[in-house]
């Protein structure tokens, strides 16, 4: 008896299983079930690499072939090229991107063209006004030093400029601060430079070390 109520118990565990099985199946035939594995999802950062190639060496065309080589090849190495400027004059690229490192970009810079940029930064940003492009667009850019900025503190410097922009006839569209290395960049709408470093003088006083005059892509 004792044989017998094993071997029975045994059976109904295999059956069990087998139904199991078999559910699990036909709900994965459905589309019911699509993963049993949990997914896991890799942190990404925000970054901005900056290319200096070099004044009067590129045009807006050249910078928007190569932004289309990264979007063909930003996924074998996890990351998203999200929009760029350009300032032809000088021969600048401002690239902002989310990606896992530093490194990732790099790799898709360099199969996608061969490009390196010169500096990269890992920066937060604010959040965005919508470009009207009624005016020029400016990318301002104030090196403070490392450990001499807080996101905190460019967040309130951002306030009193959105405070006193409407007297100078500009708009700050967004920034992005790197702390760890003291670099801040302001991206803006004015008609002229000047009327975006009097703005920063009057409602901060932080003026920038340079700025540039771009055209924006994505």
């Amino acid at each position: 008896m004792k044989t017998i109520s094993i071997i029975l118990t045994a059976a109904f565990i295999s059956l069990i299983s087998i139904d199991a099985v078999a559910q699990t199946a036909a709900l994965a035939a459905t589309g019911t079930i699509i993963n049993t594995k949990p997914v896991k999802h890799k942190a990404t950062n925000l970054y901005i690499d900056v290319h200096h190639l070099g004044a009067g060496t590129i045009t807006t065309a050249d910078v928007a072939a190569a932004h289309t080589k990264d979007l063909a090849v930003q996924d074998k190495y996890h990351v998203h090229f999200i929009k760029y400027w350009v300032d032809t004059a000088k021969g600048d690229v401002y690239c902002l991107s989310s990606a896992q490192n530093m490194e990732a970009i790099k790799r898709t810079h360099a199969a996608a063209h061969g490009l390196l940029p010169a500096e990269t930064y890992l920066v937060t940003d604010g959040s965005e006004a919508v470009i009207e492009g009624n005016t020029k667009l400016f990318l301002d850019v104030h090196e403070m030093g490392k450990g001499n900025v807080t996101a905190e503190a460019v967040a309130a410097a951002h306030e009193k400029d959105l405070a006193t922009q409407s007297k100078y006839g500009v708009k700050f569209i967004n920034y992005c601060v790197d702390e760890k290395k003291g670099k801040v960049f302001c991206l803006s709408e004015a008609a002229d430079s000047n009327d975006v470093i009097q703005t920063h003088k009057e409602a901060h006083g932080l003026l920038p070390n340079q700025i540039l005059s771009v055209k924006q892509g994505q």
